[in-house]
């Protein structure tokens, strides 16, 4: 699939997709169980069921107690991890290659086994164990993972496994493995654990999701700085133009020397800190700006963003600011490469979401090709007056704002 690096793929008879990197340089062997689905496939009554099922796999199977899992991982010095995003949802473990064959046991142990016993689902402190961990707790994007105490606090063991049987099937998950291994080999490791799973159609891909712009203000007086997010629409992941949205989002809050931190945090103290972020979905996508500032800055923040907008939209951008933002997003995407486990994680979500690799001198070129008209073509099509929506989160104090104040 590509020269530069070793990657082989290999589809078992019941849809399980296997895909490994040999990286000869190194003794470690990162290892990852992938779901093609994640919280936003999730029906409004069972928000935040798929975390849930994060969170219950490591409490027991029918081979393994919870103890028993982490006395395994750590007698071998594996680092185990788990996630649930919107889309997808993923366990893996990393540890020296001799022990690949027992840290697929335990992986696979966690996917194919966990018991769901109804009083560890019932127990308060499981609750308590996932909203401790809320990192969205006070952020204004809200809770779109982990649902809400409500919900979560609905879940019984019968939903949980009809949940779990219907998303962890064969067609719907991924096993990728990078570091010093044998595709052969582990593709027969992987047989072993997964060959009796049976297929069963995948159709739980939500719609694509109506954009409503919104000015959100949410008052809580416990928070001692303003918490805002400013967002626009954006492209799907595989749209042909991505590359040139990497290259806006860099240079207008992608590190220390873009516009945002250098003019709202540097030159103008507004800003405690600031940044800008590309979300790329499967069928939308979002650009969106955190801030974090005083009650007094607020208003002003949110003028300097919607200013820095329409910079874009009317200024050329120079070709040393371009060349800057290239070189910036070439070295991240190298260095993002540099470990077992990245090269895992980029290996799954290519197989999600594109139909063929994309190697990283292909991905070089694209950013290279990218030009300065492109982007601000780009940016007059995502930086709209009435396609922004503005979150703000804190000790608002009679805080206004107006779709007015966000003209660009």
């Amino acid at each position: 699939m590509d020269e530069d690096r070793n990657i082989q793929r290999t589809a078992l008879p019941n849809g399980l997709t296997v895909i490994t990197e040999e990286m000869k340089h190194i003794r470690s062997v990162s290892i990852g169980i992938w779901l093609k689905t994640g919280s936003r496939d999730e029906d409004l009554p069972w928000n935040g069921i798929s975390h849930f099922i994060e969170h219950m796999v490591f409490k027991g199977t029918q081979h393994r107690t919870a103890e028993e899992i982490a006395r395994q991982v750590d007698s071998i010095g594996g680092n185990m991890d788990a996630f649930t995003a919107k889309e997808c949802i993923s366990f893996s473990i990393k540890v020296l290659n001799e022990h690949v064959p027992i840290a697929l046991d335990v992986l696979s142990d966690l996917v194919l086994n966990p018991v769901f016993d109804a009083q560890d689902i019932s127990r308060d402190y499981l609750v308590h164990e996932i909203f401790t961990q809320n990192f969205w707790k006070d952020h204004p994007l809200g809770r779109p993972i982990l649902g809400t105490r409500d919900t979560v606090k609905r879940f019984d063991r019968s939903p949980v496994f009809d949940f779990y049987s219907q998303r962890f099937s064969p067609g719907n998950m991924i096993i990728t493995a990078a570091g010093y291994l044998n595709h052969e080999r582990f593709v027969e490791l992987v047989a072993q654990h997964f060959e009796k799973m049976k297929p069963v159609s995948n159709g739980f891909h939500s719609s694509p999701p109506k954009v409503v712009p919104k000015i959100i203000l949410k008052n809580k007086k416990s928070l001692e700085q303003v918490q805002i997010c400013v967002g626009v629409p954006s492209y799907p992941i595989t749209h042909e133009r991505r590359h040139t949205s990497y290259i806006l989002n860099t240079l207008l809050g992608g590190g220390m020397s873009s516009r945002l931190f250098q003019n709202i945090r540097e030159r103008q103290g507004l800003a405690y800190a600031i940044y800008s972020d590309l979300n790329p979905y499967r069928d939308t996508g979002c650009m969106s700006i955190y801030a974090g500032t005083s009650r007094e800055s607020a208003s002003k923040v949110v003028e300097c963003i919607v200013s820095e907008f329409r910079k874009l939209k009317t200024d050329m951008v120079s070709q040393d600011e371009l060349r800057r933002s290239k070189d910036q997003l070439k070295g991240s995407l190298m260095l993002s490469l540099e470990s077992s486990n990245a090269r895992m994680s980029n290996l799954a979500r290519q197989e999600m979401y594109f139909d063929h690799f994309y190697g990283l001198d292909e991905l070089i070129a694209k950013i290279e090709a990218v030009t300065a008209d492109e982007l601000k073509e780009l940016a007059n099509q995502f930086f709209e007056t009435d396609s922004i929506a503005v979150t703000v989160l804190g000790n608002l104090n009679g805080l206004k704002l107006t779709r007015e104040q966000l003209a660009c």
